[in-house]
């Protein structure tokens, strides 16, 4: 790696620990304006009123994202854009909406124009701002301090470390309010049904799951040439072993497979009963993906596919793969 690359990566490396240090320091400062802030923007969302996010320039983005963000644990809330406030945006506010409005220097031009309107329609002003004294800050009934000893860059000029502050006294403000509302998974997957998150939390197994139909199954007298002409024919990666009940006893993988081969031994010919993992690891078409997925992934070794079978009968039902988890379209 040449002296020029070395150079960048330390650059690099030293605003990003500039921005986690401000934020630090920003999370020890918070106190009781940080709860009580809590507590307003939660009595707001109770009462079916709504949060409005305000911001210019780079706040603004911030303010933009922020929003979002509430509105992802259900929070009804709304970016508005402070040099539009004043040619018509200003009628989305209704008597007890509140109000967050992000400034690094507190004294935004187009934000103080505004705060007296703001203030005229009911509405409990929040502050995120990068100086305490200033006119926003003396404006707000709460006021949380976003102010950073110095920037990330190397001219101390970028709105770096302050912009970084300021987005984490937002997710933190977020994080307090999922925390007091008891907001729920179930919950969140409902204002995500389109991506992955929500399919994981609104589907289950056996929404996804291939039916027997689409598997290949065998029993324990079958040799393991017949296993991989089953698996050739479907290729899903995996047979399943059931008894004359339909009953799982076993499963073979492709990686079972791999290390039978291995050993250099002529073993196509060997029954499945000698071969195949018994009792595997299985699952029920209830629970929904993200536990399948948590099954098969949160061990030791991962495993690529499950049978899925009946909890009550042990029955074989299907299986499911970590493709059929992430797949984006379902029917």
């Amino acid at each position: 790696m040449g002296k020029a690359k070395d150079t960048h990566i330390s650059l690099g490396q030293a605003t990003m620990l500039v921005e986690a240090e401000a934020i630090t320091t920003a999370s020890q400062r918070l106190g009781p304006e940080f709860a009580q802030a809590v507590e307003v923007i939660t009595e707001m969302s109770n009462s079916g009123k709504k949060l409005i996010f305000c911001g210019i320039g780079k706040s603004g983005h911030i303010a933009r994202k922020l929003s979002t963000t509430f509105m992802s644990a259900g929070i009804s809330c709304i970016f508005l854009h402070a040099s539009e406030a004043i040619h018509g945006d200003l009628g989305i506010y209704k008597p007890g909406d509140v109000t967050i409005l992000l400034s690094k220097s507190g004294s935004s031009e187009e934000i103080v124009r505004i705060l007296p309107i703001i203030k005229g329609f009911e509405s409990k002003v929040i502050a995120i701002v990068g100086r305490l004294e200033s006119p926003i800050s003396e404006a707000a009934d709460i006021v949380l301090d976003a102010s950073v000893e110095k920037e990330g860059d190397t001219l101390n000029l970028l709105p770096t470390a302050s912009a970084s502050v300021a987005l984490a006294l937002g997710d933190a403000l977020a994080s307090a309010v999922i925390g007091a509302k008891g907001f729920t998974s179930e919950e969140f997957a409902r204002y995500h049904p389109g991506g992955q998150l929500g399919r994981n939390l609104l589907l289950t197994v056996g929404d996804v799951m291939l039916k027997l139909d689409k598997i290949a199954c065998l029993s324990a007298k079958h040799t393991l040439k017949d296993a991989v002409l089953g698996m050739t024919q479907f290729s899903i990666g995996a047979a399943c072993i059931i008894d004359d009940d339909n009953v799982l006893t076993g499963i073979v993988t492709d990686g079972d497979i791999r290390r039978l081969l291995s050993k250099k031994e002529v073993v196509l010919d060997l029954p499945l009963s000698k071969c195949m993992t018994k009792n595997p690891l299985s699952v029920n078409p209830e629970i929904p993906l993200r536990e399948a997925l948590r099954i098969m992934e949160d061990r030791p070794s991962q495993i690529s596919v499950i049978p899925v079978i009946d909890k009550s009968s042990n029955k074989l039902l299907g299986l499911i793969r970590v493709h059929d988890i992430h797949q984006t379209n379902f029917s």
